[in-house]
């Protein structure tokens, strides 16, 4: 039995998700991302935390206006956050296409919480790694 596998047909962009340690991940460079960068540095004490498509609401003045579902939030010890304290949130995403919707969330969660960037990961740093 293979340790992953792909679990829907491809999306509008052409993804495939795939299930991997029980998560199912939207896209193959998703789970790359988490097997080859994420897992690694969660199991050698770099990062805590992890957490793997946190819903961040988004609300003005008590009303929502929208969920932003990123990809992974953690902590990372090695890095200050805006007030100069040891380990800042990290929210990450893998995005190949960069939608108008998507970039408007991302700005209104950047605006919203101070202190938060959303780093963007390429799909094309994981085309040669494997999926095992």
């Amino acid at each position: 039995m293979k340790a992953w596998q792909i679990v829907m047909p491809p999306s509008k962009f052409r993804n495939k998700k795939v299930e991997l340690d029980g998560h199912v991940f939207d896209s193959q460079a998703e789970a790359k991302h988490y097997l080859h960068t994420l897992k690694p540095r969660l199991e050698a004490g770099e990062i805590s935390h992890l957490e793997i498509h946190p819903r961040i609401r988004c609300e003005i003045n008590g009303r929502k206006i929208c969920d932003y579902l990123a990809d992974f939030r953690y902590l990372d010890s090695s890095r200050s956050g805006p007030d100069g304290q040891v380990g800042c949130r990290v929210i990450e995403d893998v995005k190949g296409y960069k939608t108008d919707v998507y970039r408007l969330k991302k700005k209104l969660v950047e605006a919203l919480y101070p202190g938060t960037k959303i780093s963007e990961i390429s799909p094309r740093a994981y085309r040669s790694k494997p999926l095992s």
